[in-house]
């Protein structure tokens, strides 16, 4: 029986190539949304995957989701928390709804779905957490207080749970892009977007597929033994010590 992946925010960008990764590696794939209802359906008539749609920033609104998810396709066995927004601002302008929307909806909202899909992991003694950093997680960004502090937050969060979900066959790891070329991305003006791809050493912006098969071999069986870890995909930009 295959085995069931829930992607939050698995209908565009990223999301929706690790969905289709995901489904193309025989998972049997859950995609969450938040709010784009057409590009969602656009999405599930595409590639067959159903949708759920709830805000994953809202505890109660994942447990009604997963109940959903559970009963159309099944107990989740890996979870993949994308979901994500940006908020940015100078901090001496950073408002406290700037902060507090970026950190419910980048790290709260991993908590509120990876707490209640904890459980049957470990009952069934096997789970995949793959958590989605960032780049700015990692070094930093100016503008982006919030979003990097969420996404470090991630690193912290993935390494805690890596060692409790070690003995019941779970393991939590991190993807940390670089920039890619989204639909997110390709709204930045040319000069700024230029500016961007002179800092990337490979010489040009990630595609969404290679964070997708980062994401799939991290779910598979060949990767039991790495947990805890945090995974760079972007091109030698940034590259931790």
């Amino acid at each position: 029986m295959a085995k069931t992946a829930l992607v939050t925010g698995g209908t565009r960008g990223i999301g929706k190539a690790i969905s289709e990764m995901l489904q193309a590696k025989g998972y049997s794939v859950a995609a969450n949304y938040g709010g784009n209802d057409a590009a969602a359906a656009a999405f599930s008539k595409e590639t067959g995957i159903k949708v759920f749609k709830f805000d994953v920033a809202d505890y109660d609104a994942v447990g009604v989701g997963l109940k959903a998810v559970e009963a159309e396709v099944g107990p989740v066995d890996v979870l993949v928390n994308n979901a994500g927004i940006t908020r940015d601002a100078p901090f001496h302008k950073m408002t406290l709804a700037h902060w507090q929307e970026v950190i419910n909806v980048d790290l709260t909202s991993a908590f509120n779905v990876t707490r209640q899909v904890w459980d049957g992991m470990r009952e069934r003694n096997f789970g995949r957490i793959i958590n989605i950093s960032s780049i700015n997680g990692q070094k930093g960004q100016f503008t982006q207080a919030n979003y990097s502090a969420a996404k470090a937050g991630l690193i912290g969060f993935t390494k805690a749970l890596a060692y409790e979900g070690a003995k019941k066959g779970i393991t939590s790891n991190v993807v940390a892009p670089g920039y890619i070329d989204t639909e997110m991305l390709q709204a930045v003006k040319p000069e700024v977007l230029e500016g961007i791809i002179a800092t990337i050493p490979v010489g040009r912006l990630g595609k969404a597929e290679e964070i997708a098969s980062m994401c799939a071999y991290l779910a598979s069986e060949e990767a039991a033994f790495i947990n805890g870890a945090t995974m760079t995909v972007n091109g030698a930009q940034y590259i931790a010590g």
